[in-house]
């Protein structure tokens, strides 16, 4: 659908190239296009949406192959570029969190306050009380995070400045503190400090403080450690459980859904968007170079097949280490940066499988045997997470080099509310699982028998709980940490294009005086989730980097 004729790439200069159709470099592209730029879009792989992408690997079976659940997507993306008008659907979840227990109980969680407050009541009559408690501080604390997002960082200016572009980046810095101290102020002293806890503590220890049921602390600490290589007993993990009631769904705050026809149709609705302004989008056009001039600014990109394409500004949908190390020459970036790029941390302990099955899991604990969905098949569950320690002991595996001996496992289901992407009666499951480093001590991920012994671990472990699962599967497809930097360009196979651990955020994101889109090589710019403000299918580091790209055109 995308892919054009290379012919038109060469003969011309373009305003913009964006390196990489993830959903970053789309919306970057978008929104370049929206202001008047020609931009052409260069995609390695045969299909747009880096890992928000949607892929028929078992035939009738489309699997949201990496990223699979959506919340995080900017609300004012999905306004300003019309989203719903270009086909973006979106499934809510309810409930949306299921955890089985190998004692035959489970806990259900969701939108409704009700269902929460009797299922965590089962547990605990006084962790049922204090869960409200607990969302809404949370919400307060996103509302002071929610306006950071959609900004550029008051980073410094870097080199040499027009009087006018100091004037304005000292305006804007004035504002933006100006503001945060507002929003500090309305927070409260009190909020203030448990929202300093939250960001430098354990996610147990926040935990620990409001629950006393290991189920539930189980649950939740869940999201403090997703994506990362952290353990729930990790100082700075604690902040990451704010991703429980981040985002929102058609304006409900906190709810996370399905996409219908996959995460690739988020990526599908923004190209929409950017083809429909102007954009051009070019499939396997894979770029091996960004060329400069010899006084350090982009002149173009060089692709695979030795076709050059020329444009003023350079913008790189791909993580920050194989933009500035692997694609700009040696020796034209300064030293003590490409040291702060290479040193950063894009380590992995993730794992995707997606499965084709013939039936539903039948959890023992629910007692019930189905063919149609029920209230535990909707949302997110949670398999080998009764207890933070078990939290803790798989990733305490990993980090003596194994896969965990019992993984802790995010499955879901879109299939029960998307009837577009499974055949009748049959269903697509996503399992995403830690943790498995990049490089194990006992075996090699490019082993064909290693591979299918820890796919084996984790049916056996959901067999534990729903009898008879991996006797339901049809086939699978399995991404580890270096599949995922080899088919997705994920550097370490880190799904957030690097740490997001306290030290690589905001103003040190991807590294210090370097926040704001920028780089030392004048014209290139970073647009994907290396970026303020990070990894997820936010959209904000493209629609940020665009604008930043707009404003030194002018």
């Amino acid at each position: 659908m995308w892919r054009r004729s290379f012919s038109t790439l060469p003969g011309k200069k373009w305003d913009a190239v964006v390196i990489g159709g993830g959903h970053n470099g789309l919306t970057a592209a978008a929104y370049l296009a929206r202001g008047g730029l020609s931009v052409a879009v260069l995609e390695r792989r045969h299909v747009i949406g880096g890992a928000a992408v949607t892929e028929e690997i078992v035939p009738g079976f489309k699997f949201s192959r990496c990223s699979y659940l959506q919340s995080l997507l900017r609300p004012c993306i999905i306004r300003e570029l019309e989203l719903g008008r270009h086909g973006l659907k979106l499934l809510k979840r309810s409930p949306s969190s299921f955890t089985p227990c190998l004692d035959g109980r489970y806990l259900l969680l969701g939108p409704d306050q009700e269902l929460n407050h009797s299922e965590i009541s089962k547990f605990s009559k006084h962790d049922a009380d204090a869960y409200p408690r607990y969302e809404k501080q949370l919400e307060r604390f996103c509302g002071f995070m929610d306006p950071l997002l959609d900004a550029t960082p008051p980073e410094s200016l870097q080199g040499a400045s027009s009087l006018n572009d100091k004037l304005r980046n000292k305006m804007y810095k004035s504002a933006f503190w100006a503001r945060c101290l507002r929003q500090a102020a309305s927070l409260g002293q009190k909020d203030m400090v448990d929202f300093m806890d939250l960001l430098l503590a354990p996610a147990s220890k926040v935990l620990n403080n409001w629950f006393e049921s290991d189920v539930l602390k189980a649950t939740l600490a869940t999201d403090a450690v997703i994506g990362s290589t952290a353990s729930v007993h990790t100082p700075g993990s604690g902040y990451v459980l704010l991703h429980h009631v981040m985002g929102e769904t058609d304006g409900e705050k906190g709810i996370w859904s399905y996409v219908e026809g996959g995460m690739g149709s988020v990526s599908m609705a923004i190209a929409n968007a950017a083809k429909e302004a102007g954009a051009q989008i070019f499939t396997n056009a894979e770029v091996s170079e960004i060329l400069t001039d010899d006084s350090s600014i982009v002149k173009g990109v060089l692709l695979s097949d030795g076709t050059r394409v020329e444009s003023s500004a350079i913008l790189s949908n791909a993580t920050p280490y194989r933009t500035y190390v692997e694609l700009v020459p040696t020796n034209v970036l300064p030293e003590k940066f490409v040291d702060a790029i290479k040193n950063s941390d894009y380590s992995s302990a993730t794992t995707k499988i997606n499965l084709a099955v013939d039936n539903l899991p039948q959890f023992q604990c629910c007692n019930t045997n189905h063919s149609s969905p029920g209230p535990e098949h909707f949302g997110t569950i949670h398999i080998g997470a009764e207890s933070m320690d078990e939290v803790h002991s798989a990733c305490h595996d990993s980090e003596n080099g194994q896969p965990s001996r019992r993984p802790v496992i995010e499955m879901t289901i879109p299939s029960t509310l998307d009837n577009t992407i499974s055949p009748p009666g049959k269903h697509v499951i996503n399992l995403f699982i830690q943790y498995t480093p990049y490089k194990p001590s006992d075996g090699n991920w490019e082993d064909p028998t290693y591979r299918e012994a820890f796919a084996q671990r984790c049916f056996k472990l959901i067999d534990e709980y729903a009898p008879g699962f991996s006797s339901s599967i049809i086939s699978y497809d399995m991404l580890t940490p270096p599949d995922l930097e080899r088919e997705i360009g994920l550097t370490g196979g880190n799904i957030f294009h690097g740490a997001m651990g306290l030290d690589s955020l905001f103003l040190m994101r991807p590294v210090k005086k370097w926040s704001n889109y920028r780089s030392p090589l004048k014209g290139l710019y970073l647009c994907g989730s290396g970026a303020h403000p990070g990894g997820g299918v936010m959209g904000a580091p493209g629609r940020n980097a665009a604008h930043v790209v707009l404003q030194d055109l002018k």
